[in-house]
C-alpha cells in the first residue's frame, strides 16, 4: 500500500497492523543537535567573560547606554538565531555598558563586585536547574547547611531558622512580617491586621525599604515612627524610650523595634546592645537591618562595633554585598525557625510530603518564606565560603575600612575639602568647601561617573549635598582612593574658577 507500512504481528496469530505514514514531527527539544558545536561556543563565552573580569581596571567604569545602539525593537523575536550570533552582541551591547560595580574603582553604592568562583557557581546552579522551594533532594540540603554556617557565623541558637531570598528588602519585609505575626497571633493570617492599632521604630536614618515592608504587611507607613538619630548618627535611645512611652498613653502597642547595622548614608551601627535591652523590657520583637553591615561580624576589628546583633529576634542581611557572591543573595536569619513556620506554612495538595522518595524531607523552605519557585542561591555562598573561607571575607572588610580611613584622613587635611560626617565604617561622606557646595558636589559625581575611572554617589547629610564614598569591592586599592582625589580636587577647582568667572 503507497504511503503506509506494516508492522509485524506481534504474537502468533496475530494479524499484521497496517499504519499510514507519518510526517516526522519537527524538532522541539532545546537541546543542541551537536553538543561539540555548542562546547565549543560555551568556552568561548566563558574565556571572554575571565578576560572581562582580569581586565576591569583598564577598562571604563560606566558608559552611557544610549551609547550603545538604537533603542531596542518591540518585535518579538520568533525565527532563531545562532548562538554565536546572540553572544557577540551581548559583547557588542550589554557587556561594554553594566553598572559598573565588578569595577575597583566602583565607590557610589554598597554593592559588592562578585567574583569569578561565584560565576562560576552560577553556572553550575543554572545546569542544575533546582527549585529549591522544597522536596527531597541535595539543592535543598546545601541550602540547608548555609544555614547552619550562617547561624553559627552570627551566635544565633539552634533552632534559628533562615532562608535565602533576592535582598535585604525582601528580608526585612519577612522580618516585619514575623514580628506582626507574633504579636497578632495566627489569626492575622486568616483575618489581616483589621484595625490592630500597632508601632514599629526605627531610626530616621534606616533604610527606605522598612517603610515600604510596613506597607506590604497592611499596617502603613505611618506605623513606623523615624526616631531621631544623635550627632554620631545613631538612633536616639532616649527618643525611643519616649517615643513608645507616648505610643502606650495612646493605646498603640509597640511590637517591632528595628536595629540598624551599617547605615545607608555614612555606614553608621546603632548600639544594638542597648536596642535589645529595651525591646526586652518592652516586649517587642528585636529585628535587626544589616544589609550591608551584618558581615561585619567576619572582621576581628568591626565584629565588635555589632556587640548584640546576636540577640536579635530576626537579622536581614546580604552576601552580595561584603561577601562579594554575585547578585542576588539576600538572607533573613530568624531566632526561632517555629516563628517562620508559624507566618508561611501552609497545606496544599499539590504539597504533600512522603516518607520515602522525592517528596520527602523534613525541611521546606517554602514553608518558611514567600516562595515556592526559589533558584539555587545558596550554592553561589557555599562555593565562595568553601573556596575562599569565612576569613578572606573578613580581611576584605577590614580592608574596605582601612581605604575609607585613608579617604578620611586625607580629605581631613585638605583646605578644599571637608568631611560631612564620621566614618564609622567604610562609607565617607565628604565634599567641596567652598563656593556653592550643593551644585558643585552634584557636579563633581556626575562628571566622575562620565569619565570612568571611578564612580561615588551623591547623598544628603544635615541638608548639605555630599560626595559619598563606599568601599566594598574586594578589588579596591589606594591607588583607586588616590584617583578619587584627583578626580574631586581637580574637577572643584575647574567648577569653582568658572563660578568665578561668571
Amino acid at each position: 500500500m503507497k504511503g503506509a507500512f506494516t508492522i509485524p504481528p506481534e504474537t502468533e496469530g496475530s494479524s499484521p497492523r497496517v499504519v499510514e505514514n507519518v510526517a516526522p514531527s519537527p524538532r522541539t527539544t532545546l537541546d543542541p543537535g551537536d553538543w561539540g558545536e555548542l562546547r565549543t561556543q560555551a568556552h568561548t563565552m566563558l574565556d571572554d567573560m575571565f578576560d572581562h573580569m582580569a581586565n576591569l581596571r583598564e577598562e571604563p567604569l560606566w558608559r552611557d547606554p544610549g551609547q550603545a545602539r538604537e533603542p531596542p525593537s518591540s518585535e518579538l523575536p520568533r525565527a532563531p538565531s545562532p548562538l554565536s550570533q546572540v553572544h557577540e552582541t551581548f559583547m557588542r551591547e550589554i557587556l561594554p555598558f553594566g553598572g559598573g560595580n565588578a569595577h575597583p574603582g566602583f565607590m557610589g553604592w554598597v554593592q559588592g563586585g562578585g567574583s569569578a568562583v561565584g560565576m562560576l557557581a552560577e553556572m553550575l546552579g543554572a545546569g542544575l536547574n533546582a527549585n529549591v522551594g522544597g522536596r527531597n533532594h541535595m539543592a535543598v540540603q546545601v541550602e540547608r547547611e548555609v544555614l547552619e554556617w550562617t547561624r553559627r557565623m552570627f551566635g544565633f541558637p539552634v533552632g534559628a531558622g533562615g532562608l535565602f531570598v533576592t535582598g535585604a528588602s525582601a528580608a526585612n519585609h519577612i522580618g516585619v512580617l514575623v514580628a506582626c505575626n507574633r504579636r497578632l497571633g495566627p489569626e492575622v493570617r486568616t483575618k489581616g491586621v483589621g484595625g490592630a492599632r500597632l508601632a514599629a521604630y526605627a531610626s530616621s536614618a534606616a533604610h527606605g525599604c522598612l517603610a515600604r515592608a510596613m506597607e506590604m504587611a497592611g499596617l502603613g507607613s505611618d506605623a513606623l515612627r523615624r526616631v531621631p538619630t544623635g550627632a554620631d548618627h545613631r538612633i536616639d535611645l532616649g527618643a525611643l524610650r519616649f517615643l513608645i512611652a507616648r505610643d502606650r498613653a495612646a493605646g498603640i502597642q509597640p511590637f517591632l523595634i528595628i536595629g540598624t547595622a551599617g547605615s545607608v548614608d555614612i555606614g553608621a551601627v546603632d548600639d544594638l546592645q542597648a536596642l535589645a535591652d529595651i525591646s526586652a523590657l518592652e516586649g517587642t520583637h528585636f529585628h535587626v537591618d544589616g544589609a550591608f553591615g551584618a558581615l561585619g561580624v567576619l572582621s576581628p576589628e568591626v565584629a565588635p562595633r555589632l556587640a548584640g546583633m546576636e540577640r536579635a529576634d530576626s537579622l536581614a542581611f546580604d552576601w552580595h554585598k561584603w561577601g562579594q557572591v554575585p547578585y542576588d543573595a539576600g538572607y533573613i536569619l530568624v531566632r526561632e525557625a517555629r516563628h517562620l513556620q508559624d507566618t508561611f506554612g501552609s497545606e496544599a495538595a499539590y504539597l504533600q510530603r512522603a516518607p520515602r522518595g522525592l517528596a520527602a524531607g523534613e525541611w521546606w523552605p517554602c514553608d518558611h518564606g514567600p516562595d515556592l519557585s526559589r533558584s539555587f542561591k545558596a550554592l553561589k555562598v557555599w562555593f565562595t565560603l568553601k573556596t575562599y573561607g569565612a576569613d578572606a571575607l573578613g580581611g576584605i572588610v577590614t580592608r574596605s575600612c582601612e581605604l575609607a580611613r585613608s579617604l578620611a584622613q586625607k580629605i581631613a587635611v585638605s583646605p578644599e575639602l571637608e568631611l560631612l560626617a564620621t566614618c564609622p565604617l567604610n562609607i565617607v561622606a565628604f565634599g567641596w568647601r567652598h563656593g556653592d557646595t550643593d551644585a558643585i558636589n552634584a557636579e563633581i559625581v556626575m562628571a566622575l561617573h562620565e569619565e570612568g575611572r571611578v564612580a561615588p554617589s551623591l547623598t544628603t547629610i544635615a541638608g548639605r549635598k555630599a560626595i559619598r564614598a563606599a568601599f566594598i569591592n574586594h578589588r579596591s586599592e589606594d591607588c583607586d582612593v588616590d584617583a578619587l582625589l584627583e578626580g574631586v580636587l581637580r574637577l572643584g577647582r575647574s567648577l569653582s574658577r568658572r563660578a568665578e568667572a561668571a
